[in-house]
């Protein structure tokens, strides 16, 4: 299915360096988000609103995205488009006004996703033609580029470095990785007939079942990025100065875990690692639920970030499994699935927490990690697949 153009020692490295390319312009928006709120006067309510906006924009054009990368391929598009997503970031940090900075978060959630969909699908095709495991490390990436945005984004305030300056710095770094990495790109083609062109002509449910899994992953993982140091504040009673360790020792376990994890799933398979992120995931939250003492629920969550750092890894890896639609196409729409959990999960949360208590919502994700488990293990993709 595919035909190879061209291959050099240099992709692996320069695909990396995307990924963490994007995770630095993502991370540094997020860590000017209290900044950007306070010069604008914007009010909690409506900064919630314009934060649903980026995801929105990724997902309206989620498969349009697809079939871009399909008809011109994931070269061209990271060389062509690469640097929109980081010049809108340049233009939240010019916005003068609510609805200005709303527009502008919109068009960065759609070329952020374009960006997005390219690099994985770049991923892919780099594994089909080394036959090695290499998109746990390139999560890895971009979970290690949001720590450095973080704490660039923490001294850049401390210095008092005004936010367009701070992003002018990221578009810098973001520029002179892609003016390395453009030159050093698979050329792949991948051949499919017409008909199969689109994942929506006749739904495959290998793409449905591995959309499923990455959405019960994505959910916890939504969870664990919004709500775990409001449940450190108010499940745990952290002092306020440890508050942080929930989130830390989350992300912390979730970049180590990537960054290892290609060996682990050479080795054991992604049936078999997916079926293990499953019961770590829920045994952590379980742990937090029973046992909400302050080291006990480090643990937990530590245990959390491992088994969430190699499920969408896995998913995303076996989507060149599937041979009848275009890595692009099958990518956006296992994607699309996979990130509502992102945008559900702590929404869902909250609901939950209002009616009842924090502790009741992280047990029922709790079993997300449960159901995910035994969905890895009755799928025939990941049976006898490494």
């Amino acid at each position: 299915m595919y035909e190879r153009e061209s291959f050099n020692a240099k992709m692996p490295t320069a695909c990396f360096l995307l990924f963490f390319a994007h995770g630095l312009v993502f991370s540094s928006w997020a860590s000017r988000i209290p900044i950007i709120k306070e010069a604008l006067s914007i009010k909690e309510a409506q900064l919630g609103t314009l934060l649903l906006l980026m995801p929105i924009g990724q997902l309206s054009t989620m498969m349009l995205s697809g079939k871009l990368i399909s008809r011109y391929g994931s070269s061209s598009i990271i060389k062509s488009c690469f640097l929109l997503y980081p010049g809108f970031l340049l233009l939240i940090g010019l916005s003068p006004s609510y609805w200005i900075l709303g527009a502008v978060l919109f068009l960065f959630g759609v070329t952020g996703n374009l960006c997005n969909i390219a690099v994985n699908t770049q991923a892919i095709e780099i594994e089909s033609v080394t036959k090695r495991t290499l998109l746990s490390s390139y999560h890895g990436a971009w979970c290690f580029a949001g720590l450095v945005g973080a704490v660039v984004g923490m001294f850049t305030i401390n210095l008092h470095i005004e936010t367009f300056h701070h992003f002018i710095l990221t578009f810098v770094i973001v520029t002179l990785i892609w003016m390395y990495s453009r030159n050093n790109l698979t050329n792949i083609i991948h051949k499919v007939e017409p008909q199969t062109r689109s994942v929506f002509k006749s739904v495959n449910p290998t793409l449905v079942g591995l959309g499923i899994i990455g959405f019960l992953s994505m959910a916890i993982e939504g969870a664990m990025f919004d709500w775990s140091g409001v449940y450190f504040q108010t499940i745990v009673k952290a002092p306020e100065n440890l508050v942080i360790l929930g989130y830390t020792s989350f992300i912390l376990m979730m970049t180590l875990g990537r960054f290892v994890g290609n060996r682990i799933i050479e080795r054991l398979g992604k049936r078999t690692v997916l079926q293990f992120c499953g019961i770590l995931m829920s045994c952590g939250l379980f742990l937090s639920v029973f046992f909400p003492e302050l080291w006990i629920c480090i643990i937990a969550f530590m245990i959390i970030g491992l088994g969430a750092s190699l499920s969408v890894p896995s998913v995303y890896s076996t989507i060149g499994q599937v041979n009848t639609v275009a890595p692009s196409i099958a990518l956006s729409f296992v994607s699309s699935i996979s990130f509502l959990g992102f945008l559900i999960g702590p929404p869902l949360i909250g609901y939950i927490a209002e009616a009842f208590d924090l502790r009741y919502s992280y047990g029922l994700f709790a079993c997300f990690g449960i159901f995910l488990s035994i969905m890895a293990g009755k799928m025939q993709v990941f049976r006898n697949k490494k």
